[in-house]
């Protein structure tokens, strides 16, 4: 991370207008520190650079700030160049569990920022490899799942040598990040969001099968019937039956700007 940062992108929630809001706020921020501002189309501000996605790679940018909720922020770990710092902020999101502050921390949080206090929180990354097909890499789950309601499949499970073999609507590969997502949804653990782990959950198993924490290892999913690969809710592939999904950690993790240690801090985002 480079002691000075001279350039920022921003990416805000599609159609919110206290996104947009917050993102002038921070561009006069900027401005006043003679910091460029890149801001991520169809987002414009004044005193600001709009560009897409592919842009950023030609760009000195030093850190993302992704304005909204989780899925902005997804949206932004997805599109930023490899080693970027993201910094999301909760505006105009639902419980925006993955943010670092909400809207009446903004001016203090970037000043903090700019004076380079903060500190740097590593998430790792999976992603899958089917039919010579290599997916975009999941902060949160893939989540393997049935692409018929009139069938149930089995799913075969191979990881650490062993191989399980059940009859469910499908499966899910979370991260720990992505304890607090989909998983936890289908009922499986809470991780601590720093965690070098993964959890294995399945979806509606006919003999209950409970989710299962693993290291980081490779896991290879299989199923008898047509599968949809749903990667962090955004993105979908459709696998053939019989087809093996190999699910790996994908090589460059995800760096978030931090301000405090918390290290269970999602359970107050859930209510706890």
């Amino acid at each position: 991370m480079p002691k000075d940062i001279h350039g920022v992108a921003i990416v805000t929630k599609m159609n919110s207008k206290e996104a947009q809001e917050t993102a002038q706020v921070i561009v006069k921020i900027l401005s006043s520190r003679n910091i460029s501002s890149y801001t991520i189309l169809p987002l414009t501000v004044e005193r600001s650079i709009p560009v897409s996605y592919s842009d950023l790679e030609k760009t000195n940018i030093d850190i993302a700030i992704a304005i909204g909720g989780d899925g902005t922020t997804l949206r932004a770990c997805r599109g930023m160049p490899p080693n970027t710092s993201i910094l999301p902020m909760n505006i105009g999101g639902n419980r925006g569990i993955l943010s670092e502050i909400g809207a009446d921390m903004i001016e203090k949080s970037i000043h903090d920022l700019l004076n380079g206090d903060f500190l740097l929180e590593r998430r790792l990354r999976i992603f899958a490899n089917a039919n010579g097909k290599q997916t975009f890499p999941a902060l949160n789950e893939i989540l393997c799942t049935r692409s018929s309601v009139m069938r149930t499949p089995y799913f075969s499970i191979s990881t650490l040598d062993n191989e399980i073999n059940q009859r469910m609507d499908g499966v899910a590969v979370s991260t720990p990040t992505g304890s607090t997502g989909h998983c936890y949804s289908f009922g499986g653990p809470l991780l601590q969001g720093n965690l070098e782990s993964l959890v294995i959950v399945p979806v509606g198993s006919i003999n209950r099968m409970p989710s299962i924490v693993v290291p980081v290892e490779n896991i290879v999913i299989k199923s008898n019937y047509e599968t949809n690969l749903i990667i962090d809710g955004q993105e979908i592939y459709t696998i053939s039956s019989h087809q093996n999904i190999l699910i790996s950690r994908y090589p460059i993790d995800v760096t978030f700007v931090r301000f405090k240690n918390r290290g269970l801090k999602q359970l107050a985002k859930l209510g706890f």
